[in-house]
């Protein structure tokens, strides 16, 4: 159960029903999840899970954990799992390591990094074409790493960017979703565009939001064929 009128009910039923139609695997994603759900966690898993964190998770992700599954089918390729290796709580996907979980008790930012600090180290990136006309190219290369290197060490890439959150999808070309944790945006979902040189940004909306308009449009897509098999 979640708050509000919508609720986790049938949602691993519905999950199961859309994998079986003709047109699944036309959604987008849907190859890379296959339209499998882990199993839930259990209660004692979810305690165990939280005390390692030092952190309750948000109500309705934490919710759909217990009722639905620890991860799988989801928006875009998936929702990435949480499981227990070696005695440790994780999350498992193209780049859920990207979470310190050290600093899932420390608030998300209210605020992103300056966008003038941003846009002045992103003016300091060497241009190729100037060094293409040096016949340089090999200057380009080492001045090229030498910025990438402050770059991902600038303030986007900071750790303290995505303090209190954590990644639950991949939705290609390093384009990743985060869930908020901890502070004033608490169990909200997060745009994350850093690979196209941009801040995170709200997808303003809730985590239950999040997935049941995704699983909603699944349907819908694939209703259709759906049907016409039925005829």
């Amino acid at each position: 159960m979640i708050d509000g009128t919508r609720t986790w009910t049938d949602v691993r039923r519905r999950v199961t029903e859309l994998g079986a139609r003709p047109a699944s695997g036309e959604v987008f994603g849907a190859r890379g999840h296959g339209w499998e759900l882990a199993d839930p966690l259990t209660e004692a898993q979810l305690t165990d899970l939280e005390t390692q964190l030092g952190v309750r998770l948000p109500e309705e992700y934490r919710s759909f954990l217990r009722e639905v599954g620890a991860g799988g089918a989801g928006p875009a390729y998936g929702l990435f799992p949480v499981r227990r290796v070696d005695g440790r709580w994780r999350w498992e996907g193209d780049g859920a390591d990207l979470a310190d979980l050290t600093l899932l008790s420390h608030p998300f930012p209210e605020h992103g990094p300056d966008p003038e600090t941003v846009a002045a180290l992103l003016a300091e990136r060497p241009d190729e074409e100037e060094y293409a006309h040096r016949d340089d190219l090999d200057a380009f290369d080492d001045a090229y790493e030498a910025w990438e290197e402050r770059w991902y060490e600038g303030p986007l890439f900071a750790p303290e960017r995505t303090a209190g959150a954590i990644p639950i999808c991949h939705l290609g070309c390093a384009q990743r979703e985060w869930l908020v944790v901890t502070g004033v945006h608490r169990g909200t979902v997060w745009s994350d565009p850093r690979a196209d040189d941009l801040d995170l940004e709200p997808l303003r909306t809730t985590f239950a939001d999040w997935y049941l308009d995704w699983l909603e449009k699944a349907e819908t897509e694939t209703g259709e064929s759906a049907a016409s098999t039925r005829r």
